[in-house]
Parts: structure tokens; sequence; C-alpha cells
């Protein structure tokens, strides 16, 4: 299990519980991931990275510190991470504030450890996690209307409504253009999907803007696709 350069998927967990964090510790540990660190709060999880990066944080979403979910989330994005949400899965309304706030996925607790290290691997690779705690958590929040971009779309997503032109923002990435061509349709289809359509590249600015991916900007520019 690799994401790149021969390196293994590095990961850490943040739960108030103990024994689920020795749990994960150990489940990863022995699944080949490189386990940086275990917390049982969002700020001790930073504070111990000390400005270290890893690929994936698995978070679960009620701490006992009075810390919200989406500033969990978005201190955990902060740090370069991509956030696996990891909890109960009847509390609908913190898991539809997790995904708005930017989280890659959900999985239960009452998941099997290899469903759990899965999942852990999607992510790595900067894939959505569509799952039916996913989808339920959208089907019951009829505002939630969120393309649910994956992180390296997000990143096309960012540069190239900036204004950055596709073959920059492809070479930036250090992606083919062609790939970055790809990331875009899929960008395109998943707006269309949630009835929000982006056929030019103002139109995607827009989106960007909405979602939070780009802070509010002048629309007004080039329309080329």
């Amino acid at each position: 299990m690799v994401v790149a350069e021969g390196r293994a998927v590095r990961i850490a967990v943040v739960d108030d519980h103990e024994s689920v964090r020795l749990g994960l510790q150990a489940a990863f540990g022995n699944a080949g991931f490189d386990f940086v660190i275990a917390a049982a709060t969002v700020p001790e999880l930073v504070e111990g990275l000390g400005g270290r990066e890893v690929d994936v944080v698995v978070l679960d979403l009620s701490l006992g510190d009075g810390s919200s979910v989406t500033e969990n989330v978005k201190a955990v994005q902060a740090t370069g991470s991509a956030v696996l949400v990891h909890s109960i899965a009847d509390r609908v309304a913190s898991v539809r504030e997790a995904l708005a706030a930017g989280a890659a996925g959900v999985i239960p607790k009452s998941s099997a450890t290899k469903t759990v290290i899965t999942a852990a691997e999607t992510v790595a690779r900067g894939d959505v996690l569509n799952n039916l705690e996913w989808a339920s958590a959208i089907d019951a929040d009829r505002d939630f209307a969120k393309a649910q971009l994956g992180r390296r779309e997000r990143e096309i997503l960012h540069l190239y409504a900036s204004g950055l032109p596709l073959k920059l923002a492809a070479q930036q990435l250090g992606i083919g253009y062609s790939t970055a061509r790809e990331y875009l349709d899929r960008i395109r289809a998943k707006y269309v999907e949630v009835g929000r359509p982006a056929p030019t590249k103002v139109d995607l600015l827009r989106r960007a803007v909405e979602d939070g991916i780009l802070p509010g900007l002048d629309p007004d520019g080039d329309e080329s696709a």
C-alpha cells in the first residue's frame, strides 16, 4: 500500500477513547500504514504533528473537549491532511456538518477493521468515499447540494477557476494535461448531478466560491472553457 514514490500512507487518529486509538493504531500498523500519531483532541494532534503532514486523519465527530465538528474538520485540513470521519452512524446532523466542512468520507464505528482500512486507502488517493452513510446524510438534508469533489478535483478547480490555464494547472500539480482535462470533466459532471451546472470557466469560479474552495472573487472575466 503506497500513495507515491514507494511511500506508505501516513495516517493519524483523533478519538477521545483510548481503546479506539490503540485499536486503530494496531490495525493500521499491521496493514502497512505509516502510523504517525494518535490524539484525544484536534489541538493535541496539531501540537503532536509539529508541522509534519499526514495523508489521512481518522476523526471522531464527538470529542470531549467541547469543540465543534466544523472547527475540527477545518483544523485538520489546515495541516494538509484529508479527513475520514469515524463515528456512530446515527449522528446524521454531525455527519452532514462534517461533509459540509470538507470531510472526504464517513465510516461508521461499527464497520469491520478491514472496511476502515480500505476507506482510508480510498481517501489517501484523493478520492471521495461514497458509501451508505455518506448518501444517507446527504439525502436527509435537502439543502445540502455541494458537489462532492475529491481532493485532486478540488485542487484542479482551485487553480483553474482562479484563472490559471488548464495546462499550467496540470504542470503545477505534476499531472498530465489529459488527466487534468478528465478531472475537469468529472467536476462539471458532478455539478450537473446536483443541479448546479458549470459549463463555462466563470460558472466554475462561481461554484468554487459557493462551495468555499475559493474566497469571494469578482467572477467577471474569461468565459472560455
